[in-house]
């Protein structure tokens, strides 16, 4: 079986911490470029942050400075870290591929920024 699951979400204050995992299981991604996403409600699924193979990212204006995407290719795994964390960045977080394979696209995890 070929699947992403993504974890680490969850319920914090803003400026905040959180840390997001992506393990992908009966794939081997080292040879793709892999992406964060995130849906907040009422809006349209936007790239985050994404990662080359030979680890080179690249992030979404807004979380520029407070994100740090990574991966471990030996862990089949990606990271996001995410600090200073915003009531904006209040949403659904999912992993996949970069450009993303519609049969990955998992149930993400809830990420929840307090004011």
């Amino acid at each position: 079986q070929l699947y992403l699951a993504v974890s680490g979400g969850g319920l914090v204050q803003a400026g905040g911490s959180l840390r997001l995992s992506c393990a992908a299981t009966g794939i081997i991604f080292g040879y793709n470029v892999m992406a964060w996403y995130r849906q907040a409600p009422g809006k349209e699924r936007e790239l985050v942050a994404q990662i080359t193979v030979d680890h080179k990212t690249d992030y979404t204006e807004s979380v520029k400075g407070r994100f740090t995407v990574s991966r471990d290719n030996a862990k089949n795994t990606v990271y996001l870290q995410m600090n200073s964390l915003k009531p904006e960045d209040t949403a659904v977080y999912y992993c996949n591929f970069k450009p993303p394979r519609d049969n990955y696209w998992d149930q993400g995890t809830q990420v929840t920024v307090s004011s």
